[in-house]
Order: structure tokens, then C-alpha cells, then sequence
């Protein structure tokens, strides 16, 4: 037998590729399953976010509005925008789909998942659309509505992790006395 048949009748046969195989069907691929999350009445109908997933939703709105407000300074060489271009942009950020962001549900917590927050797992169902678009919106206008936009922008300019901290881990964020992403509280399955 030539050393290169040997060689490949081993291989095979270590890798579970038996001779059986090759003449027959062809092996079984594994399967894997993924469920939707089961959203509460609350998740489904509020028009309001719920409050275990606040912290997650603030961490993509400064995403957001980080990104907006890098591209409009790209645009004029990285230098500071006037303040009509960034009320401008604010107004941009909040006011965009949202469409890339959704509910997936990790080791029995739900997460908000999207463009700026950390991947949660290889094999799992986003449920997308429907009410999150606008409640992202709705509390981006809110967080653009309760800080100075000057504020903001400062908080901008000095990094990502100070937008951060301005809105999300502030005295009053949701993220308030809790590490960079937590884990969120369970949601109350009774309000609406």
C-alpha cells in the first residue's frame, strides 16, 4: 500500500470518516437550535423601554451618537463643529431607524444587542423591529433632551467612555453604581 494511501486510511479513520461513509450517505451534520426570546407583555407592548434593559439601550444610543458626531468631524477635518452642526447631528442621531438593534436572550437574561454592544453569543435569535426602533429613539431624544447639548458634545470630545459616564453611569443613568455592562435586573412581568 503506498504511504500516501496509508496515510490518508488513518486520517480518515481518526477523524470518524470510516470507508462506510464514503460509499454510503454522507455523515450526519450536527444540528443546533436556537429559540426566540420569550418577550413579556411589557416587552412587547410598552411603548417604553423596560427597565432591565435601559443600561444596555444607553450604552447604544452613546454608541450612536459617538459615531454621528466622529463622522460630522471627519467631515470638517477633526476639528470641533460649531454648535448648530452638533444639535444638528444630536438631532440625526436620535432621529435615525435603529433597525440593527433587538432582544436576544443570554443564559436566561434578555439583552439589548446591536452596533456598539459586545457580541453576545456565537448561536442565538435577535428578535429586531417592532417596538425597539422607536423606544431607542425615544430615549435618545430624552438623554439629548435632559443633558446640554454643549454638554454632550464636550463629553464627545474628551472620549467615548465620557459620553459614556455622562449618560449612562451618571448619578441618574440607568447604568448608575453598576461596571461598564452589566448584567441586567429581571424585568417586572407584570407592568405595562
Amino acid at each position: 500500500m503506498p504511504p500516501a494511501l496509508a496515510a490518508w486510511l488513518v486520517l480518515s479513520l481518526l477523524g470518524g470518516t470510516g470507508a462506510e461513509d464514503m460509499c454510503g450517505e454522507p455523515p450526519a451534520a450536527s444540528s443546533h437550535s436556537a429559540a426566540a426570546p420569550q418577550l413579556s407583555p411589557e416587552e412587547r407592548l410598552s411603548p417604553h423601554m423596560p427597565e432591565s434593559l435601559r443600561c444596555d439601550a444607553c450604552h447604544a444610543i452613546a454608541f450612536q451618537i459617538e459615531e454621528h458626531l466622529r463622522k460630522a468631524e471627519g467631515k470638517v477635518g477633526k476639528k470641533a463643529l460649531k454648535e448648530s452642526e452638533y444639535m444638528e447631528v444630536l438631532e440625526r442621531s436620535c432621529s435615525q431607524d435603529w433597525e440593527g438593534y433587538g432582544v436576544l436572550e443570554l443564559d436566561g437574561e434578555k439583552r439589548l444587542s446591536g452596533p456598539g454592544l459586545p457580541r453576545q453569543q456565537l448561536l442565538s435569535v435577535m428578535v429586531s423591529g417592532g417596538p425597539w426602533p422607536g423606544r431607542l429613539s425615544k430615549l435618545c431624544h430624552g438623554y439629548v433632551g435632559e443633558q446640554d447639548e454643549a454638554q454632550i458634545y464636550g463629553a464627545h470630545r474628551r472620549g467615548p467612555a465620557a459620553l459614556r459616564q455622562l449618560l449612562c453611569h451618571g448619578d441618574k443613568g440607568p447604568c448608575a453604581g453598576r461596571k461598564d455592562r452589566p448584567d441586567p435586573r429581571k424585568a417586572p412581568q407584570n407592568e405595562l
